[in-house]
């Protein structure tokens, strides 16, 4: 048997994500001087916030160092500080400062101008139907995930 790699699907989402992944990343990184982490960090905050770094853990894959690593260097940015608990100094959650929401604001706009040029690549209602899609994989394995 003959395996084909260029049409092993797992193979062509991981190349696709990967590929449009380093082309958002060079908007960020030019415009902010951020990396992938930092990036995926500030836009959960930013989006969720005030949230844990467990629940961005859980929301982006992202590992628990990785994520300790990108807060630090948005702290010290003072893009976002610690919310921390009454009852529990060990425990806080982390929100957006008012430098960091312009900045989270700004990064939106150029987020959706990417996604635009993404969708009118490809046609709109084929970008719906694949992000309906991928949407769906997501869920059954985290079903999957969960048994």
């Amino acid at each position: 048997m003959t395996f084909d790699l260029e049409n092993f699907l797992p193979y062509r989402l991981y190349q696709a994500a990967e590929q449009t992944s380093q082309a958002f990343y060079s908007y960020y990184k030019e415009r902010y001087g951020l990396g992938r982490s930092e990036w995926r960090v500030l836009f959960n905050i930013g989006q969720y916030g005030p949230i844990s770094a467990v629940e961005i853990s859980r929301r982006s894959n992202l590992e628990k160092t990785k994520i300790s690593r990108a807060v630090q260097k948005l702290e010290e940015r003072e893009w976002l500080r610690r919310v921390y608990k009454s009852d529990d100094r060990r425990r806080h959650n982390l929100e957006l400062t008012d430098d960091g929401r312009k900045a989270f604001e700004d990064l939106v706009a150029l987020a959706a101008t990417f996604d635009a040029e993404i969708r009118a690549s490809i046609g709109s209602r084929s970008a719906d139907d694949l992000l309906l899609k991928l949407k769906y994989l997501e869920a059954s394995y985290l079903m999957a995930d969960a048994d």
